[in-house]
């Protein structure tokens, strides 16, 4: 196939590997070492976690760059258009910069078959080498021990959180899960857990291979008011912190990691106490508890798995009023819809289902008729349910319906917020 920009090189990648997940790190080592990515002295972060991982990265990405280092962060998926993957500077990187760095792998890899995450994270590796950064930011795709990214030998790991996700490929225990999260761990280097109650299998690995563990609670902790919050660790107190731009329930936690492996790290990138302060009111990532601009108050939201959910429910009780609650849902099919939805009993009164597209989408119907039975009606006849063929479909439906006092939440997997985003940019 002619490749002549980043789209086509895209759905190129797309169908190179027979499988979209393929986890293991025998294939991609080879063409990792080709690209000679270990020789390079900036400092690397890796991040991983059920949830509050994007966060975390985005805390450590403002306060690094107010601080005045050169700083690269790679997160997936993205929301929009895939750029949103690689920043260099808090900036996305160029369609061009992307497609010099796939046509380079595409030379190296000869006959070695790369997934298409395997092959954008290569991508990524390459352009923060040739940039020269101080430091890498780099969440974790899947898991953790046979994740692409763990090829990075970590300066610093952090896990944000556990939960059960993903059984398919990383098993259906905690236990389990977090042994998996656990190999990011590096040994004598700091391995920061803001997971209040980490599986033990997490200690064990960590002791194991002799990681620096830090723990929530014991290495680290925070205390907050409304006005503002307090945070110490093992390398002392930070006193009269701002509250961070990031809205919800748990970005003290997330917040609390970040700074955590700053304080760890601050022998090779110290940050004075200002910076800490620009970066926590500066940070901002879209599609995590985000409030759009206007009426009725729309709330989008990547929340698609119970712990993500138990997080929104919470953040949308701690709103003000409103008389209504309309969702817009799309979720996919291998997600834990019973635990996703009856965090929002109570809450939603009004659900428009939309059906989602790929082979691991829903049909709207299908999850309709599973929502009626977590959720019979109430004497008023609610929640009521109903189904669309698109999330944009859905979305229309609702602002059609809704009052402008009324509210409106869009959540249920990264598919269903970004299409809802993209249309309310426009």
């Amino acid at each position: 196939m002619s490749k002549k920009n980043l789209s086509d090189w895209l759905s190129y990648i797309e169908g190179l590997h027979s499988k979209s997940i393929d986890l293991g790190l025998d294939r991609i080592r080879e063409v990792f070492n080709r690209l000679k990515i270990s020789e390079t002295q900036s400092i690397k972060i890796v991040v991983g976690g059920t949830n509050g991982k994007g966060s975390t990265c985005t805390y450590l990405e403002s306060i690094y760059s107010a601080a005045g280092f050169s700083v690269g962060k790679y997160t997936s998926p993205h929301l929009i258009k895939f750029n949103e993957r690689i920043r260099i500077n808090q900036q996305e990187v160029s369609d061009e910069l992307i497609i010099e760095a796939l046509e380079h792998i595409e030379l190296i890899r000869e006959d070695i078959s790369l997934s298409y995450f395997e092959y954008t994270t290569l991508a990524a590796f390459y352009i923060f080498k040739n940039a020269n950064l101080d430091l890498w930011i780099l969440e974790v795709g899947l898991g953790g021990r046979l994740d692409a990214v763990n090829l990075i030998d970590a300066d610093a790991s952090i896990i944000s959180s556990i939960d059960i996700d993903h059984t398919e490929y990383l098993g259906n225990t905690r236990e389990k899960i977090g042994f998996e999260k656990a190999g990011i761990f590096r040994k004598d280097k700091p391995g920061i857990v803001s997971d209040p109650l980490p599986p033990q299998s997490v200690l064990d690995h960590a002791q194991e291979i002799g990681s620096d563990l830090w723990l929530i609670n014991r290495d680290f902790n925070y205390s907050a008011d409304k006005l503002q919050w307090a945070f110490a660790s093992r390398e002392g107190k930070k006193h009269a912190l701002p509250h961070p731009a990031l809205r919800g329930a748990n970005q003290l936690l997330n917040a609390s990691a970040a700074l955590a492996c700053i304080d760890a790290l601050k022998g090779a990138l110290p940050v004075p106490i200002q910076y800490i302060k620009t970066g926590l009111v500066n940070a901002s990532l879209s599609g995590r508890f985000e409030i759009l601009p206007g009426q009725p108050v729309t709330v989008i939201d990547v929340a698609h798995n119970p712990h993500s959910a138990s997080a929104l429910a919470h953040n949308l009780k701690s709103m003000s009023y409103f008389p209504y609650t309309y969702a817009v849902f799309g979720v996919l099919k291998d997600k834990d819809l019973e635990g996703i939805v009856k965090c929002f009993k109570g809450i939603v009164d009004y659900w428009y289902l939309c059906d989602l597209d790929g082979p691991r989408g829903s049909e709207a119907i299908e999850v309709a008729e599973r929502i009626r039975k977590l959720l019979p009606p109430d004497a008023d006849g609610l929640p009521k349910i109903l189904t669309f063929s698109s999330p944009i479909q859905a979305y229309k439906e609702v602002k059609s319906n809704a009052k402008k006092e009324d509210r409106i939440v869009v959540f249920g997997s990264f598919l269903t917020v970004s299409e809802i985003k993209e249309f309310f940019d426009k």
